[in-house]
């Protein structure tokens, strides 16, 4: 009785899992627009982005330790593409009354600490993680222009080394927006995304 019990939680957990990650956009589905607030005050939607090729789209945050790895590597991937039309966009999803250094108010200082150049905005209510399917800080999405609408063309890590730049030997988002550039599809087009979990409100 009770292997067929541990059986049945095996099979449920797999049913679950394989849902949660079903979830969200997929390589070549259409992004719907949203608008969400910067640190610079403003409201930011992918129709300020128009006339970009494409978009770099991090799930970022403040706190999580891989994602302040890869701080520098996300400011670099802005400072290489941003002139090319693939600035960087990064989004923090985590919910401030679970991880009070995510508010918006320290994303602000974060910002202006690291003297980003890359825009940073809040996702408060969550809908943006959520539509994506994003789990992960850092979560990359790189966006295609296609049309008046914004495709995905690639999902998942920076690259093969979050803690260590200097050891990294595969460049995923860097390769992807290459190939983009040239007219390409990028190879591979998904990975898995390295990272601490999005922390969601509380039911």
């Amino acid at each position: 009785m009770k292997t067929n019990l541990m059986l049945l939680l095996c099979f449920l957990t797999l049913f679950a899992g394989k849902s949660i990650e079903e979830k969200g956009y997929t390589v070549g589905d259409i992004v719907d627009n949203f608008e969400l607030k910067s640190v610079s005050g403003e409201m930011i939607s992918l129709d300020d982005y128009k006339n970009e090729k494409g978009i770099i789209l991090v799930f970022d945050c403040n706190t999580c330790p891989v994602s302040k790895a890869y701080k520098e590597r996300i400011k670099e991937l802005h400072d290489k593409f941003a002139d090319k039309g693939f600035p960087v966009l990064a989004v923090n999803s985590n919910d401030p009354g679970r991880q009070p250094g995510d508010s918006f108010d320290e994303m602000v200082k974060y910002a202006e600490k690291n003297k980003y150049q890359h825009t940073y905005v809040q996702d408060l209510q969550q809908e943006v993680a959520r539509s994506f399917g994003a789990t992960n800080t850092p979560h990359v999405f790189v966006l295609k222009k296609s049309g008046a609408d914004f495709k995905v063309a690639y999902i998942g890590a920076i690259d093969n080394n979050s803690r260590d730049a200097s050891a990294v030997t595969k460049t995923y988002v860097e390769d992807a927006v290459n190939a983009l550039l040239k007219g390409n599809n990028p190879t591979p087009d998904k990975t898995k995304a390295i990272g601490c979990t999005i922390k969601w409100k509380e039911a």
